[in-house]
């Protein structure tokens, strides 16, 4: 006799989803810092470099083994919240290699945020102050705050646009200027870019040369990345006419005037000014 039941077997789709997150990246960092989910999703770590562990900073899951390159971990979140986390070797709760695990309890539309200034690569003379600019943008909020960081260490926090910051004084070195942008929803998203700083060289010229019928050439010291002034003048009373500005590519800048008229007449060079 028919029960009028029937029977079903097989499997759900989930809808929760996993966010990856590289462990030693490019050295003592995980990849991305700031990883945004939502309730029930899960992260999984891959290490890329060793060894490295994933600690919580409030034992929010057990710790990761101290393991190296190809090894994995992975943790579900299922409350809303903000999780930190850090590797003890190369790092604490609040310096190093750090990172931070932003669980929604909305289905949210994480924030964007773009570092407009400075470009990617740009090379700065010490002592270099240097203006960062970010934008953003949030299709399921508000932002609330940007901070802004120069390395690891914060640089200060914005509440409204325009979101600007100005670094004092960079020493010479490589730095990297990071912009994190926090909405009503808790929800986090990061921009970051590369900068140089250099000591810049004593300009000098020399390797002067006439090249027939009507140029004339010479090289010129310089730091690569920076910025440089041509000048001329006839006779140092008359002032000096600029020729060209050139974005040095090495250490050595070779410049031809294509129109000398190898009359008497004088050339100098001058770094400018940081943007």
């Amino acid at each position: 006799m028919s029960t009028g039941l029937t029977i079903c077997a097989g499997s759900f789709s989930s809808q929760a989803a996993t966010a990856n997150v590289l462990v030693g990246s490019g050295g003592n960092f995980f990849a991305p810092t700031v990883t945004n989910i939502n309730v029930g999703d899960r992260v999984l770590w891959t290490w890329v470099g060793s060894p490295h562990n994933v600690t919580s900073t409030n034992s929010a899951w057990v710790a990761s083994p101290t393991q190296g390159t190809g090894t994995m971990f992975t943790n579900t979140f299922n409350t809303a919240g903000s999780y930190f986390y850090f590797c003890t070797l190369h790092g604490t709760a609040t310096t190093g290699m750090k990172a931070e695990i932003v669980v929604a309890s909305v289905n949210n539309v994480p924030p964007t945020v773009a570092i407009t200034n400075p470009a990617p690569g740009t090379v700065y003379a010490v002592p270099a102050n240097v203006t960062i600019r970010a934008s953003t943008s949030d299709s399921s909020g508000t932002v609330t705050n940007v901070q802004f960081l120069v390395d690891a260490n914060v640089l200060t926090n914005e509440a409204s646009g325009p979101f600007t910051a100005t670094t004092n004084n960079l020493p010479a070195g490589s730095h990297t200027l990071s912009a994190i942008a926090l909405d009503t929803n808790g929800a986090k998203a990061t921009n970051s870019v590369a900068i140089s700083v250099v000591t810049p060289v004593a300009v000098q010229l020399g390797a002067s040369q006439k090249v027939p019928p009507g140029k004339f050439s010479f090289a010129y010291s310089a730091n690569s990345g920076l910025n440089y002034l041509v000048q001329y003048s006839t006779n140092l009373l008359t002032g000096w006419y600029p020729l060209a500005t050139n974005m040095a590519t090495g250490s050595s800048v070779t410049y031809t005037d294509a129109n000398a008229t190898f009359d008497a007449g004088y050339y100098r060079v001058g770094r400018l000014p940081n943007p």
